[in-house]
């Protein structure tokens, strides 16, 4: 059935979970609806524009004894998985630099629909609505940093009041730095992730490499250690299901089971305050420290939709497009 009311569908008693694949300035309104209807949510990224309808997702979510989870469906990708996994066994040491990029391109026509292009409507630019999926395995990867210093400009989309260009640089407990980059400017998209341990490099798409030191400081080849994360990387399970569909088997298989999704609210909200600290480290030149607070003006999107630029206004505004094509970026 098709409805010209979402709250038409919201009542029906056979509907369990929804999925919530609207507008960003949208997605509050309708997934606290949803759960307060008593369904549960699955909902597209970012989880919503700011870090005051994140909250009021999460608090109906709990009120409602509900689940929510955010789309993240790079997560769900073998290469990811396996990622993690070396990541996570400590073979390469501790992480000391993370280097990741968020490379895509698009053309001037792509900030033609309606709803892109303005900071009322999308929320935001490549960072919140491209790179948040790279935010988002960055921090699975190496979790939520101390601070942020960042900067954004819009280099090459006229008709788009937001960034099409961030970058910015994390610094964790421990000395642990990693930078962060989001554009819309890079032909070819070429996506990377690469963490450098203290004993090997390790990244997506897969590579490593290991060093010793000779005597004098400089390095010779490791290939023990290179032999053992190549050897762990394949001995990873690959999953049955990749990309969205797994996603949404272990939204369905937590709810039969009453446990967790590997994406749920607090990990979208996550996403959200790291890529909100970029926002406002951006506009202020200044560092950035998280968390950041409910009284902060960064908190809430009323108060602050005025502090950010519009670096350009836009004049071109078009319900939809013809063409379905689109990219979906790098897979290895």
């Amino acid at each position: 059935a098709v409805y010209s009311d979402y709250r038409e569908a919201l009542a029906r008693p056979d509907v369990d979970l929804v999925s919530v694949c609207l507008p960003p300035s949208l997605h509050a309104e309708t997934a606290v609806a949803a759960l307060q209807a008593g369904k549960h949510v699955l909902l597209e990224k970012p989880m919503a524009p700011s870090l005051a309808e994140c909250d009021a997702i999460l608090q109906a979510a709990a009120q409602a004894g509900k689940m929510v989870s955010v789309v993240s469906q790079n997560r769900f990708q073998t290469s990811m998985i396996r990622l993690k996994e070396v990541l996570d066994s400590g073979l390469a040491g501790r992480v000391v630099h993370g280097a990741v990029n968020s490379y895509w391109w698009r053309g001037q026509s792509y900030y033609d629909l309606w709803w892109r292009g303005t900071w009322e409507s999308e929320g935001g630019g490549c960072t919140i609505n491209h790179a948040v999926h790279h935010a988002d395995l960055l921090l699975w990867m190496m979790g939520m940093p101390q601070r942020v210093f960042s900067f954004f400009a819009n280099l090459n989309h006229g008709n788009s009041e937001t960034e099409d260009f961030s970058t910015s640089l994390l610094s964790y407990a421990g000395g642990t730095v990693a930078q962060l980059t989001a554009s819309l400017v890079h032909h070819g998209e070429e996506q990377e992730m690469i963490f450098q341990g203290e004993k090997a490099r390790v990244s997506f798409p897969w590579k490593v490499k290991a060093s010793l030191s000779r005597d004098n400081g400089f390095p010779e080849n490791d290939p023990q250690t290179e032999a053992a994360l190549q050897q762990l990387y394949e001995s990873t399970a690959s999953l049955t299901r990749e990309g969205h569909p797994a996603q949404i088997e272990n939204m369905l298989d937590s709810i039969d089971q009453q446990t967790e999704p590997l994406v749920d609210g607090a990990a979208g909200r996550r996403t959200v305050e790291l890529i909100t600290g970029i926002y406002k480290s951006a506009c202020s030149g200044a560092v950035v420290d998280f968390p950041i607070d409910p009284q902060d003006p960064f908190y809430r999107g009323q108060t602050m939709l005025p502090l950010l630029p519009r670096f350009n206004r836009k004049r071109r505004s078009v319900s939809d497009f013809k063409s379905d094509s689109i990219t979906l970026g790098r897979q290895a």
